[in-house]
């Protein structure tokens, strides 16, 4: 099973890529990442790598009866998909850019719920080093993202986080950043409302920052955006004398979900009750001062960490 706060490492060069995935493909290569940091062996092009129906389900809060389906549908797209990644020629210093595909091969086992993935060898690299230019970041912080240009716009930010804002994104160069295809959006209104303004307002309430974006015109055209981002102040996680824990809506919803995906609660599940229906159970007895205490143990165990002060 997937642990909380797990890290997810990209090199810069591939978080500045353009490229086109969906939002069970990102999630899918997420996945993928994790496992190959907790093998403890590293990627390399033979590496093929097992992503669990399961952890899927776990980690994004899908049913436990469609993540298979969803995982299997995502890897047969990805391997038809590719990035483009640009680097200077070591040579002369010109610019160049390169196009390769992210996967070689995939499987599926459908008894055990396990699709297998490997990543091409141009892409390997671009994973799986551990650099200090390379950007990391905990997948429960984008778990709640359902906007694909949500995902790709947190990792292009959180790249800067540094300085706490970005250089000036053209257009054209921001949408192939964000993987917004050609035909999509072309009218400025439309590509503010649909992909920036709700990817800016997905990472302000899902993710440990919050975020804006200035636009920049050359007359009356915009020629481009920055984005500004700050961290969140981390809310202080309360036991009271009663014991019971004051958690935010967030935390509500993320954790209801990972403990409804828990193998020793399941007989705690109505006979009948979907995954969903039973985390929505579990948030409402998280709201509870008397039935939260039996989640205490669990909670521990999923990560969740409790600042042991009293309210006075």
């Amino acid at each position: 099973m997937m642990k909380m706060a797990e890290l997810v490492v990209k090199d810069n060069a591939l978080i500045q890529a353009s490229y086109t995935l969906d939002l069970a493909e990102q999630r899918l290569i997420l996945l993928a990442i994790i496992e190959a940091r907790n093998s403890g062996q590293g990627i390399t092009h033979d590496s093929l790598l097992r992503i669990h129906a399961s952890s899927y389900a776990e980690q994004f809060g899908v049913n436990d009866k469609t993540a298979y389906t969803v995982v299997k549908d995502a890897s047969k797209g990805l391997f038809d998909r590719y990035v483009t990644y640009h680097d200077k020629n070591p040579k002369n210093g010109k610019d160049r850019s390169f196009h390769c595909r992210w996967v070689d091969k995939i499987g599926v086992e459908p008894d055990s719920g396990i699709v297998y993935m490997r990543f091409t060898s141009d892409v390997v690299p671009l994973i799986t080093r551990l650099e200090s230019h390379f950007t990391s970041y905990e997948i429960d912080k984008v778990a709640n993202l359902s906007s694909i240009y949500a995902i790709r716009l947190y990792e292009l930010l959180i790249s800067w986080r540094d300085v706490g804002k970005t250089p000036t994104y053209e257009i054209d160069d921001l949408r192939n950043k964000l993987g917004v295809e050609p035909e999509q959006y072309n009218q400025m209104c439309n590509f503010k409302a649909k992909v920036l303004d709700r990817a800016i307002k997905q990472i302000s309430k899902e993710t440990d920052i919050t975020a804006t974006y200035e636009q920049h015109k050359r007359g009356r055209t915009i020629t481009g955006f920055t984005f500004k981002f700050k961290p969140k102040a981390v809310p202080k996680q309360i036991v009271t004398d009663g014991g019971y824990i004051k958690m935010t809506d967030s935390q509500i919803k993320t954790f209801s979900n990972k403990l409804a995906a828990l193998p020793e609660l399941g007989s705690n599940s109505p006979l009948g009750a979907s995954t969903e229906q039973f985390a929505a159970m579990i948030a409402d007895d998280l709201k509870d001062a008397d039935k939260q205490k039996k989640y205490r143990k669990h909670l521990a165990k999923l990560g969740f960490e409790v600042t042991k002060s009293k309210v006075k």
